[in-house]
């Protein structure tokens, strides 16, 4: 489904876009703005380089930051706990609003 018009990027232009997101703490949004590419593209790469697909909320954890498996794994239920409990609270915040309204009548 690619377009004539797509961009290809070298290997080592990959590498380095990665390798700046690891090493900068900024978000993967950030770092394909100012390279001035697309930030899909880059979360790929991401996923791709990191070999789990994880990037949680934006950000890289880098292969070599000093995280063990149990560490990583630890980081992964943690972030997908916050995950939850963040649509909890939407959820609640939405029935609180649907309750207020109705006791308005």
């Amino acid at each position: 489904m690619g377009s004539k018009y797509t961009k290809r990027y070298s290997e080592e232009f990959k590498r380095d876009a990665v390798a700046l997101v690891a090493s900068s703490g900024r978000t993967v949004t950030e770092v394909a703005r100012e390279l001035g590419i697309s930030s899909e593209s880059l979360r790929g790469w991401v996923k791709k380089t990191n070999g789990t697909g994880q990037t949680g909320a934006g950000t890289l954890v880098a292969a070599g930051s000093g995280l063990d498996a149990a560490e990583r794994e630890e980081l992964k239920r943690l972030r997908k706990l916050a995950a939850d409990q963040a649509k909890t609270i939407e959820i609640l915040k939405k029935a609180t609003a649907f309750f207020a309204k109705e006791s308005d009548r």
